[in-house]
Parts: C-alpha cells; structure tokens; sequence
C-alpha cells in the first residue's frame, strides 16, 4: 500500500507516508493498493475513515474482469475504469481495471500492481512538477486522463500495422492466406470501440450523478477527457472500416488479376483454334490431297497460319481485348 498526503496545509508538497491513523483536516489523502497482494485492502480503509464498503463494491474492485462501471452510495463514489497493460502481446493490446473510490478527504486506488499510469502520476507528485490536485475528483481525473494518453498513444502502432496489412494484402506477388490475423486485428479494433464507449458511460454517470462537487474547471476538464476517449473510439470506427475496405479491395484486386489471366488465355485460345482446324485439315489420311503434293505446300500453310496469327492478334489489339 502506498500513502500520499496531497494539498496540505500551507501549501506543503505532496509526500509519502509510511503510516496514517486518520484521515487529515486540511488536504487529502491517496491510498493505492494492489489487488493480488492486499485483497482485505478494505478493511484498512474502514479503519481509517469509519465507512463500511458494499460488499459487492469490493468484490467488483478485485475482479479482474470487470468493466468499466460507475456505483456510489451515501458515502463515496465508486469508479471502475479499464486502462492498458504495460505491454503487448502477440500484437494484441490487453487491459486491467482499476477501481477508484472517491470519499470526502479520501481518494482509494486497487489497482494491479503494474499499471504505469499510477507510477507516473505518484512521480509527478511527488516531484512538485506541475500543479497539485486540490480533491480526490481533481486527482482521479489527473490518473484517468494518463490512462486515457496511453490510449492515444496505442494509435500509432495500430496504425502502423495497419499499413503491413495494406503492403500484403495488396501486393500482387504475394498469395495472401493469413486471413486469422487480419480479422484478429479487426476483432482488437472492436475490443478497442467497446472499450471507449463503456469508459465514456462510467464518466458521464459519475460526473452527472456524483456525491461530490465537481466545480465549473474540473468539469470542463473531464469534458476535455470525454473527447480524447471520443477520438480513440472514432479512431478504432474508422480502422474497422478500412479493414473491411481493404478485404475487399483485396478480393477485387485478385479477380481483377484473375480476369487478366483468363484474357490472356481466352486471347491465346482464339488464335490457335484456327491454326488448329488447320492442322486437322492436313493431318486427315486421306489419300488425295492436292496440297501435300506441292513441292512448296509446306511453307504456303505455315505462311497463312503465320499471317492468320498476326491478323486475328491484331485485330484483338484493334478491340482493345488484349
């Protein structure tokens, strides 16, 4: 467990704390946990404050599952709000829950235990740069809004995936069969619009139905974070749909190809079905033909098979069929 003090009296900077009885008169306190280390994590916070958590609320805040949702009673808030996991897998992005509970004087974290945003925010605090949270709301919002940038940030490796999709769906020397992978890609897209439209529900019920003040600033500030999900959710709507165009501009792509081929070989195919028929002509036993008695029979008939080719390829040309 980690314990910050925040806007203290006098303006004193933020600063760590080992230990804490209650909660102060003056500023608040952060408490962060980690959900697989300190799972009674509630219990300490009914010590300190004096409030029984909801059952169930606690049950919520250690699912590792839970989506982002939004809960109070007549004692605090409840915010549940999934952010990215320090790292990729396989090219599949993951994310975790951390759930906030926001009290007068008192702002509790359970978190997994690796998120880097919390790191951040804690080193930005306690390094004085930048301004400090004056409430628990003001403090979640400077958490959130570090989930939300990571987020931002993702769209540029999905972007750039993106354009290794269009490089190999369609180059045409390249026989495209990893077809999983695509619609893997497509499917993490729609994990990621999902996503964005559940983070914007939690904040927009929390920020309408609060316990707490949220002032004309902070609410112009969560405003402000509602776009920045808005724009990764348009960002995930939009590469959904390039995908979908470009399978299909794939497959237009290959019949085109295949349209190519096969006029080639249609093309091929009418200029050696005459020369063909001929050949039969002069290849049936019978035993009177003039023509295979003439001592330049020969070269007349591969002379006229020869300029057969040549007009029917020109007059092909002349059609614009090949």
């Amino acid at each position: 467990m980690d314990i910050l003090l925040l806007a203290s009296v006098n303006g004193a900077p933020s600063r760590m704390l080992d230990h804490i009885a209650a909660c102060p008169e003056e500023g608040f306190v952060w408490l962060d946990f980690t959900r697989e280390r300190e799972p009674n994590w509630a219990e300490t916070v009914e010590r300190l404050c004096g409030v029984r958590l909801h059952e169930g609320h606690v049950r919520d805040s250690l699912n590792p599952a839970h989506p982002s949702f939004f809960d109070s009673t007549g004692d605090y808030d409840m915010v549940i709000f999934r952010g990215l996991a320090p790292e990729m897998e396989d090219e599949q992005f993951s994310t975790h829950p951390i759930a906030f509970f926001l009290f007068d004087r008192l702002l509790v974290t359970v978190q997994p235990g690796e998120s880097r945003s919390l790191k951040w925010v804690k080193e930005r605090l306690l390094s004085q740069s930048g301004r400090v949270p004056s409430d628990p709301a003001a403090l979640m919002h400077m958490v959130l809004n570090a989930m939300v940038d990571r987020f931002l940030a993702l769209r540029e490796p999905l972007t750039e995936h993106m354009e290794v999709w269009v490089d190999r769906l369609l180059d045409p020397r390249n026989r495209f069969s990893e077809w999983y992978q695509v619609m893997g890609h497509r499917s993490q897209l729609r994990r990621l619009e999902i996503l964005c439209d559940e983070q914007e529900d939690a904040i927009v019920t929390w920020r309408n139905s609060s316990r707490l003040e949220v002032g004309e600033n902070l609410y112009v500030r969560y405003t402000d974070l509602l776009e920045h999900i808005r724009r990764v959710a348009k960002f995930a709507s939009s590469q959904q749909h390039e995908v979908e165009g470009l399978v299909q501009l794939h497959f237009s792509a290959v019949a085109h190809r295949t349209n190519e081929i096969m006029r080639v070989l249609t093309v091929l195919s009418a200029i050696f079905l005459p020369l063909t028929l001929v050949a039969g002509i002069y290849g049936m036993n019978f035993e009177y033909i003039p023509e295979l008695h003439t001592r330049y029979g020969y070269f007349v008939t591969l002379g006229g098979m020869l300029s057969l080719s040549a007009l029917l390829l020109g007059w092909f040309r002349w059609k614009k069929w090949y």
